[in-house]
């Protein structure tokens, strides 16, 4: 371990993380279903054996989709390069220091082994920013716990951590204006023709939101704020729609489905339709895969022309919105 360095101020940045080879789908999966704060399988004495269960009936069926779009996930690789261009931004010229990490919850680098590597480095200065915008208990609460767990092997006496946990930002106004930029490259791809969106969320069992978890909430206040934003482009309203993706399980999921969407707007006569994906920041399956893959060609059987936005990944305005965001905490860090 390093002397204690208070020059330099971390930033780390949480996600998912995801297979980064077919070998990996598999233990990937494990560790997902194995975290109680996403689902209770049974007794928690039973949770990692019906995880391993589950994570073996899944396993091939997702290998299959991980193989149409490269054979891995790309969340490492674009998170690594939003890493980058954030300490490239936040380095120039403000007079602070910054190093920027990465913690991924359910595979390499996990959050310990990042937590470990910035106990090395000496830096006892933190912002821990969530990479959901929208807070909830399975995404960013589940990461921050697990952070907190981790830090907490490390916090000595003589050596407290200053940490400043950024666990929502579904209304931070630059984040807004970056991914109304990209939904309004994606509406150009139309060529002046009627158009309809489709804001796709993760979905989440309705019994979180019923126990007052605020990610539905926080999703459409989101939509409101980029609608807001999208109708000083067009004179008229614009035809939108909010709709969930990626369930699994048999509980009750929120509803509607995209598939289920995607049936009833071509029920209503919609023929050309973007989605967006709403609830994401970077690329993965279930950009890459579901919506690109399986909803288009869903769409495609109904007569729909479907395109997606492209996702918020390392375009300039979202870099330059997690600067500000970061910026706007910094005076918030407090001894934990």
């Amino acid at each position: 371990m390093t002397g204690i360095n208070k020059d330099i101020i971390g930033v780390v940045l949480l996600n998912l993380g995801g297979p980064d080879s077919l070998q990996a789908v598999r233990p990937f999966l494990y560790n997902l279903f194995s975290d109680r704060d996403i689902i209770r399988l049974g007794p928690s004495l039973l949770q990692k054996p019906v995880a391993w269960l589950i994570s073996g009936l899944r396993s091939n069926k997702s290998e299959a989709m991980y193989s149409l779009i490269g054979g891995k996930s790309p969340i490492l690789d674009i998170t690594t390069a939003q890493a980058e261009a954030l300490e490239r931004e936040l380095n120039k010229g403000s007079g602070v220091n910054f190093k920027v990490y990465i913690g991924m919850r359910y595979w390499h680098p996990f959050i310990k082994d990042t937590i470990r590597k910035i106990v090395d480095d000496g830096i006892r200065q933190l912002i821990v920013l969530s990479l959901y915008p929208h807070y909830s208990k399975a995404t960013t609460g589940s990461s921050i716990s697990e952070f907190k767990r981790e830090i907490e092997k490390f916090t000595i006496q003589d050596s407290r951590f200053k940490i400043q946990y950024i666990e929502q930002w579904y209304d931070f106004p630059p984040y807004i204006e970056a991914l109304a930029e990209l939904i309004l490259e994606g509406i150009s791809e139309f060529k002046g023709e009627d158009f309809e969106l489709l804001y796709s969320a993760h979905s989440l069992p309705s019994s979180f939101i019923d126990k007052g978890d605020p990610y539905l909430d926080h999703i459409k206040a989101t939509i409101t704020a980029v609608n807001s934003l999208l109708t000083t482009h067009y004179s008229s309203l614009i035809n939108w729609h909010l709709s969930f993706q990626s369930k699994t399980g048999p509980v009750k999921w929120l509803e509607p489905t995209t598939e289920k969407a995607l049936e009833n707007l071509s029920g209503s006569g919609c023929k050309n339709l973007l989605v967006v994906p709403i609830s994401f920041v970077s690329d993965h399956i279930e950009t890459l895969y579901e919506i690109d893959i399986l909803y288009k060609k869903i769409a495609g059987s109904h007569g729909i022309n479907l395109k997606r936005c492209e996702a918020l990944n390392t375009s300039d305005k979202f870099i330059l919105a997690m600067k500000e965001l970061v910026l706007a905490n910094m005076h918030t860090l407090s001894a934990d």
